[in-house]
Order: structure tokens, then sequence, then C-alpha cells
């Protein structure tokens, strides 16, 4: 490979909260002497970034003024070639194109702009937390239609129960995944299309998060919600980062897709009403930094990196971890695994076995932030060996304490 996913980061002290925030608030434990920390839980990523973004940035920096500014064209035809090359994105001009504080905000503007408070947005469940809080802190309130397992441990919609629940509670604004977080599905055209067709018989907005689109195991492909229909297209809100692609949490920006010009004068004019709603100068440097040429093919070593680790991860489960069961994320980095059987035989709780983890430097996620009842969500966007460390470690500390391989 022609890019470093191997050699392991120093990030402590160097504001990274998956590191630096351990043992503080709603972060894992500290481990115990003897244990140093494997962060599994924030979903950032312990790989540098592509040296062009750095570069970019550093290039911009030696100019001495950081003024009012415009964004660049650049950073528009940026944007549009990149969805063109890696989602076959056709038509997409400027003004489709706007700037968003992080995509919670760009889902509080969208839904603000067609949805009034305390009127109900349908989402699947298990659901990113961050889509719980952001509903729950701006009035709204949250109807949860359950994915499903199939005989193969896909996670599928239930087509039934996302109907029933439009129809009871008048639902006329929805939050769709895609691909699907925490439980890591890439959904097929005839499923995005089978719901978006319900949205449009009960006249149903869609804020699509599409942020992970760009992390996709070989074999997959991400398919746009905007792109399955010319209703799709005019009825949805669709959101995407660099961020999660490329490790820019920190830097902020966003960026929102919206063909409908009705719906984005809307959201437009939502989304100013802070006057906090605006583009950081290096955050843009930071796009078009990354959405160079290099940028593409750092994005498929990475993929092929975390398809490594999952399948590793995935197997070792399997192998290893009798009564733990986890459906293999077809996008994103982080698995969902399922321990009740687990914690049943063990008599235990998941705040017992998520503590032993956390003792042991496995610094997990508890999955009940996601809607889960016994599920912890992993993160393994690491190098491989410390994939793999964390891996022993919980099949010697953990799930397999005292039994012997």
């Amino acid at each position: 490979m022609k890019f470093d996913f191997e050699s392991i980061m120093e990030r402590s002290g160097m504001d990274a909260i998956a590191v630096d925030e351990l043992g503080k608030g709603w972060a894992p434990g500290v481990p115990k002497e003897g244990f140093d920390a494997i962060p599994m839980w924030v979903a950032d990523m312990n790989f540098p970034t592509v040296p062009t973004v750095c570069e970019t940035v550093r290039e911009r920096v030696e100019h001495p003024a950081f003024g009012y500014f415009s964004p660049r064209d650049e950073y528009f035809d940026s944007i549009i070639r990149w969805q063109k090359l890696r989602n076959g994105v056709e038509g997409l001009c400027p003004e489709h194109i706007g700037y968003e504080n992080g995509v919670l905000g760009g889902l509080l503007s969208a839904l603000g702009a067609f949805c009034s408070k305390g009127g109900s947005v349908l989402v699947h469940a298990p659901v990113y937390l961050g889509f719980s809080a952001a509903l729950k802190n701006n009035g709204y309130n949250t109807v949860l239609s359950p994915l499903l397992l199939d005989e193969k441990g896909v996670w599928r919609m239930d087509f039934d129960d996302m109907e029933r629940k439009l129809a009871e509670h008048s639902i006329h604004a929805a939050i769709f995944c895609s691909p699907h977080n925490p439980t890591g599905r890439v959904w097929e055209r005839w499923e995005i299309e089978r719901a978006m067709e319900l949205y449009k018989k009960y006249d149903v907005y869609v804020v699509s998060d599409e942020i992970w689109s760009d992390i996709i195991m070989p074999g997959y492909r991400h398919i746009p919600t905007q792109s399955v229909s010319e209703d799709a297209k005019q009825r949805t809100v669709a959101l995407y980062a660099p961020s999660k692609t490329f490790n820019l949490a920190g830097l902020v920006g966003a960026y929102h897709i919206i063909y409908s010009k009705y719906l984005r004068d809307r959201v437009e004019k939502e989304s100013s009403l802070s006057h906090y709603n605006s583009m950081n100068l290096l955050s843009m440097y930071a796009l078009i930094g990354a959405y160079k040429d290099e940028g593409y093919q750092w994005v498929d070593e990475l993929c092929r990196t975390l398809c490594k680790n999952v399948d590793y991860a995935c197997d070792f489960i399997k192998r290893r971890f009798d009564g733990v069961s986890a459906a293999r994320p077809q996008g994103t980095y982080m698995v969902f695994m399922d321990c009740s059987q687990w914690l049943e035989k063990q008599g235990m709780t998941i705040v017992e076995l998520l503590k032993a983890g956390w003792d042991v430097g496995v610094a997990w996620q508890d999955g009940r932030q996601h809607g889960g009842t016994n599920h912890i969500r992993l993160n393994l966007a690491l190098p491989f060996s410390r994939v793999a460390e964390a891996f022993d470690r919980m099949d010697r500390y953990v799930f397999n304490r005292g039994i012997e391989k």
C-alpha cells in the first residue's frame, strides 16, 4: 500500500476525546495498571489523514491573513467531482450545495424547515445517539421503526412497520441513515426505492445522512438516496462531510445537497437564523485537500484496511465468543455486538461486561446509547495490531476468562 495504516499514532495529549476523556463523564473508564487504552468507542479513526489535507492547509496557513471570505470555486468543483466519481452523481451544480456546521446541524436546519416543533419524526432503530439527542433537545417526537435481522443475519427495514407508524402518527419527516449507523448496513437500491415510495405516499420529507458513504466494504456500493427517483431527488435533503472519511471532525465542516429550490430556500433560511452556520476557512481547504486525486486512492486503501479488520473481528466473535453475535457491517467501521446470550449464561449485566473490558484497556462503547439492550458498539478503525491486541484481551480477560483455549 502507498499509505501507512499500520503505524500506531500517539494521540494522547493531542486533543482526542477518544483517549483524553477516558474516565470522565460518559466516556469509558480508565484501564487498570498494566494495560494501555485501545480507543474503540468514539467514531473517529486512529489513522493519520491523507497527506494532501495537511499540505493544502499548511500552504494556506503560510498566508498570514484569515479575514472574511467566500467559498472558492475549487470547493464546489471538488465536491461535484467527488460525487460524480465516487457515487455516479450527474447534474450536481454549485447552487445545490450548501455548507453546514456538521451533519447534526444540517439535520436540525432541515427539520426546522419542514417539521413543526412537537412533530413526529420517523427514525430506524437501533439509532445513532446523536439523532436521539438532537431530536429530544429540539422538541421533536421520535418514532422508532426497528430494523430486523433476517435469516442470513442482515439488517432489514420493516416496511410494514414503517407504513403503519407513518399513518398512525401522521408523520411528515423522516431521518434516513445511509449507510446505517450503528449496524453498518449498506442499503440496496430496491430497499431505498421502497422506502422512498412510502415517504412519497405519506408526503414525508427526508433527511438522508450519508456521512458514511465513502466507507464501504469491498463488494458493496453506496446508492445516493436522491438518485433512486425524481421524486426522491426533490423531497430529500442529503448530508455529507469529509470529516468521517478523512478523520477531520475537529475541523467541522459538512455540506448539504438539495435539488429542490423550494426546500433549499427554506433550509438555508433556517440554517442562517443563528448567524453561526458559517464555513471555517481552514475546513474549506481541508476538504479541497481531501478531495484531490491522492484522496481517492487513500480512501480505497482505507476501505481495504478496514475490511481486513472487520473480517478478523467478525470471525473472532463467531469462533471464540459463545453467546455473542454481530452482523458483519457492509459499511462504516463500527461493529454492533449483541451480548444478550452471553450475559444470560454468565449471570452478568451489560454494565459489568463493559467495565470488564474497560479494566483491560478495551475502551468500547455502551450500545444502549444507540437503542440496544445488551449491545456494545466497537470501532475498528485502528491499525490491525491494535485490533488483534484488543480481541486477545477480550478473549483472555473478558469473554473466556478462566477458560483454556
